[in-house]
């Protein structure tokens, strides 16, 4: 039996995977969170192989709770199941740790391919993220530059092009307000931007976040 557990913020969302789910008798689900908080309070107790994480969640996001998983809960499986496209996040993601990205709209095969696959403990990528894959590493395609991000950084930097400060970031990461001005100079000269600004102009350009 694999355990599998659902974040994501909207209800008809985790509905419908749910339902979707039912059709295998070998997958159980074991919860169910609307955000990343809860998401990580129910891990301390549930039993869970394989948690289907959505990017955009209130609080933390999925970027935060990925991060998070990885350190506490390292042999778990993480797939995103995001409404980005997968040449907004996916090989950034699945650099950060992710298991597999799969767009909302996937089909229920592919889901259920996509699950027993990172159960097992391999990488699951769509046909289109497979296809950037192979682009990059021939030479066929230039890497965007918030691919490179750590995953801390890819934080702190949808954070700034968000709007937050720098100060409500440091108290949400529980890091020091000198802390993250230092990520905020290492992602100006990562992006090449030179304020928050561009910084968000950058994340909108590239479908990182929406208007």
């Amino acid at each position: 039996m694999i355990d599998v557990a659902i974040v994501d913020d909207h209800q008809i969302v985790r509905s419908g995977f749910r339902e979707l789910l039912s059709a295998d008798s070998t997958i159980r689900v074991s919860f169910e969170s609307p955000d990343g908080e809860s998401a990580l309070t129910e891990l301390r107790t549930a039993k869970c192989d394989v948690l289907l994480l959505d990017i955009s969640l209130p609080g933390k996001s999925g970027v935060d709770v990925l991060r998070s998983v990885r350190q506490r809960y390292p042999d778990m499986k993480v797939l995103i199941l995001s409404g980005y496209p997968e040449e907004s996040y996916a090989l950034a993601m699945i650099k950060n740790g992710a298991s597999g990205y799969l767009c909302k709209d996937c089909g229920q095969d592919e889901l259920l391919r996509a699950i027993r696959t990172v159960s097992q403990g391999r990488r699951y990528v769509s046909a289109r993220t497979a296809e950037m894959l192979a682009d990059e590493m021939s030479g066929g395609r230039t890497a965007a530059l918030h691919e490179s991000l750590s995953d801390r950084e890819l934080q702190v930097f949808l954070r700034l092009a968000r709007g937050e400060s720098v100060s409500d970031i440091a108290e949400h990461l529980h890091l020091s307000v000198k802390t993250i001005s230092t990520y905020r100079s290492r992602l100006n000269e990562k992006l090449k931007v030179s304020s928050n600004a561009e910084l968000a102009t950058y994340a909108l350009r590239h479908g990182l976040i929406t208007d």
